[in-house]
């Protein structure tokens, strides 16, 4: 019995853990990477407050290689009728039960100049790229003294963005040093097209993380839609009436807007939205119940709110171990409980010793928030590499 898994991220890798303790199949795992990293901390890389490495690990060492097979390389279609999968250098390979757990792209909403002048952040080398860039532009301001160089834009304050721009007042400290500058002189701004932000949390709490960020000398621009990115520039609306426009030139912009699932689920003719397939409620393809879409790829409808439910490293993991469990339930003869889901809550850390967010029924902020969000880090580290990555990986600086 062959089970292929596409993807090495939270819900990927969940699976394949789950997976390797059945006997009689053998796994394939795909990814384009040689190795997982931590989503949910990206941003301090962008920001420089964690390296690559603190947040990856490698693939192999995860890999039980008498069960399951480890191919480095890029997948392009699945054809779902004759059971394959089509990767970027040709070979295909042969399914019995396929979990597809792609991950996310960014998207650009049809933005004109997204692709070309901003900076994504949507995996470990596009974020270190974002610290390098930053302090690249710091040490042009040494030779210019154009304050542009000093200047960085974060498109979007949804959950990231905040988490961004926590991080990125953090890195101040750093980042005036090599311009040769006081940290107050780097200027840190926000643009976004809705006023009320982050509406996963009650007002008092996210006014909570918003003051915090304009008391460090962040800049929201709420409000304000953006509609194109030039070079060094951001074009806003800044008069909903008028519709008037306004620049804000930067020599670092930053694009944290939103994200879709993989182009692969489009392009293999799954019927999808945003690149994210609506599952059955065992997280099944429609019209294909050896299909298992997981992850940022996957749609799973509330059923109190009518909407899929967030794309979050929690969920993945649930839907991780749910899809090797119908799986191998599936493969008995057995039948198991639809796929449901409560969130346990979720914490927004700005910066390491601040966060804010909700805990079951309970609201949480400031560094008793900061505990429990690396404990939170530290428990997806557990469960997708086990305890080997997260003693290597952790975040045990838990009292600072």
């Amino acid at each position: 019995m062959e089970v292929v898994i596409l993807g090495a991220g939270y819900a990927g890798l969940r699976a394949l853990k789950a997976l390797q303790k059945a006997d009689d199949l053998h796994i394939t795992l795909i990814d384009k990477n040689d190795y997982h990293y931590e989503a949910t901390d990206l941003h301090e890389v962008a920001a420089g407050t964690q390296t690559k490495e603190s947040i990856s690990y490698l693939i192999e060492d995860v890999v039980e290689s008498h069960k399951t097979t480890f191919i480095k390389g890029e997948v392009t279609k699945i054809d779902a009728e004759k059971q394959t999968v089509l990767l970027a250098d040709g070979k295909e390979i042969n399914y019995n039960y396929l979990i597809v757990a792609l991950g996310f792209e960014s998207e650009s909403f049809g933005i004109a100049g997204v692709e070309e002048f901003a900076l994504p952040m949507v995996n470990v080398e596009t974020a270190a790229a974002v610290h390098q860039h930053i302090l690249a532009m710091m040490q042009k301001y040494q030779e210019t003294k154009d304050e542009n160089y000093l200047k960085i834009v974060v498109c979007g304050a949804g959950f990231t963005g905040i988490e961004l721009l926590g991080a990125l007042v953090e890195g101040r400290k750093e980042y005036a040093q090599i311009a040769g500058v006081k940290p107050e002189d780097i200027q840190i701004y926000c643009v976004e097209a809705v006023d009320h932000l982050l509406p996963m949390f009650s007002e008092k709490l996210a006014a909570y993380g918003i003051d915090h960020l304009k008391s460090w000398g962040v800049q929201l621009l709420t409000g304000k839609p953006i509609k194109e990115i030039k070079a060094d520039t951001v074009v806003y609306q800044d008069d909903a009436e008028t519709k008037a426009l306004k620049e804000l030139t930067a020599k670092t912009i930053i694009w944290t807007t939103g994200v879709s699932g993989s182009h692969v689920i489009g392009a293999s003719g799954f019927e999808q939205r945003r690149g994210r397939v609506t599952v059955t409620d065992h997280l099944t393809a429609p019209d294909h119940e050896n299909i298992y879409v997981i992850g940022d790829v996957s749609a799973v409808m509330d059923a109190t709110s009518k909407r899929p439910y967030p794309t979050t490293a929690q969920i993945s993991l649930k839907m991780g171990h749910y899809a090797a469990k119908h799986l191998l339930a599936t493969l008995k003869g057995q039948t198991i409980a639809p796929f449901t889901f409560k969130s346990l809550g979720s914490v927004a850390s700005i910066g390491n010793s601040h966060a804010f967010g909700v805990v079951g029924a309970a609201e949480v902020k400031g560094y008793p928030a900061s505990f429990i969000k690396k404990a939170i880090l530290d428990r997806s580290l557990l469960e997708t590499g086990g305890i080997k990555e997260m003693l290597a990986k952790g975040r045990f600086d838990l009292y600072h």
